[in-house]
């Protein structure tokens, strides 16, 4: 059963990442300025239509997501009152009230898309976005119940893909017209949902070392104890391994999809346009000349004018009786 829930979780998780990423990506392209010598020298805008119809398929998935998470933390509340654990009833209240945000956020954004008259700001949107990513890095960073369990370090590094997706959202705070801070935050749901899945093959697997074994209190109250130090260090060596073996797949993938987008859209070809660098210090180069020369003339011309105004002071222009050296001789 707990193999099956983060099987689906992590499946969902991955589904939205790649749905807001690709979408996204789609418009930032899109939007890409043609050349300057194309006749057309308008950006490409996307139809207001396509990107209300992308939003709302993105609320109805984060909604289904936050259900399924609200109803398996439920069915994980009654196994925590049937086993009279404590620590496992306070965990999945947390579970249910990040859930509701969740919820809360994807409801006010569907019907902001679907209803003309109900009008919710988009700031407002992110800002609850934003503080539920809060509490869900709050609720994996405290959930420290064993400090010898192995399933720590994974907690841990969970909180990587989270902080991606808090600092994404936090940005679309500011520029909310802007299409990277989404597509920050969907590659950080997905490298969430990857390790999600990496969690439930780890702790209900073989996979996570030997000599540890799971041990659970009640449904969604468990730990992975091992039998030494050296099983202990092991294990967290192997998490950090798969997390990088994780992060470098993204990666790559990441890559590939893109390059794949800019075949299909294309890209702006001043921005790609290449220029040898000695092209560029010579043009820089007779440019300093030029205005070296101009500044050099400039001040030979003042310095010639103010020369003849002062050779015209000390000379001065004689009477005109005396101009033809005939001065008058009359007494």
């Amino acid at each position: 059963m707990g193999l099956f829930t983060y099987t689906v979780a992590g499946g969902a998780l991955i589904l939205l990442g790649a749905w807001e990423s690709v979408i996204s990506a789609s418009e930032s392209l899109k939007q890409t300025p043609p050349p300057l010598h194309s006749p057309q020298n308008s950006k490409k805008s996307t139809p207001p239509g396509t990107s209300s119809f992308s939003s709302t398929v993105t609320f109805l998935l984060i909604s289904v997501l936050s259900v399924l998470f609200i109803v398996n933390s439920c069915i994980s509340l009654s196994d925590a009152v049937a086993s009279d654990d404590d620590v496992g009833f306070a965990l999945q209240l947390e579970v249910i009230a990040i859930g509701f945000l969740f919820l809360l956020y994807s409801l006010l954004g569907i019907l902001s898309n679907t209803i003309h008259s109900f009008r919710f700001p988009t700031k407002i949107l992110n800002l609850i976005y934003a503080f539920a990513f809060v509490e869900e890095f709050l609720l994996f960073y405290t959930k420290n119940k064993d400090p010898s369990g192995i399933e720590n370090h994974y907690y841990d590094l969970i909180l990587v893909p989270i902080l991606i997706c808090l600092f994404s959202t936090v940005l679309e705070l500011k520029s909310s017209k802007s299409t990277y801070p989404k597509l920050g935050r969907g590659i950080g749901l997905i490298l969430q949902g990857m390790w999600t899945l990496q969690m439930g093959v780890s702790f209900y697997s073989n996979l996570i070392s030997s000599g540890c074994s799971l041990h659970e209190r009640s449904r969604g109250n468990y730990t992975i104890k091992c039998k030494g130090h050296p099983e202990y260090h092991r294990g967290r060596a192997i998490a950090t391994l798969q997390f990088n073996c994780h992060l470098a797949l993204l990666v790559t993938f990441a890559v590939g999809v893109f390059s794949i987008f800019c075949k299909t859209y294309g890209v702006s070809r001043d921005s790609m346009r290449y220029k040898p660098i000695g092209v560029v210090d010579m043009q820089l180069d007779n440019y300093a000349r030029f205005t070296l020369v101009s500044d050099d003339e400039d001040e030979e011309d003042g310095i010639k004018e103010m020369r003849s105004v002062e050779m015209q002071k000390a000379n001065p222009v004689g009477p005109a009786s005396t101009v033809n050296g005939n001065g008058s001789s009359h007494s």
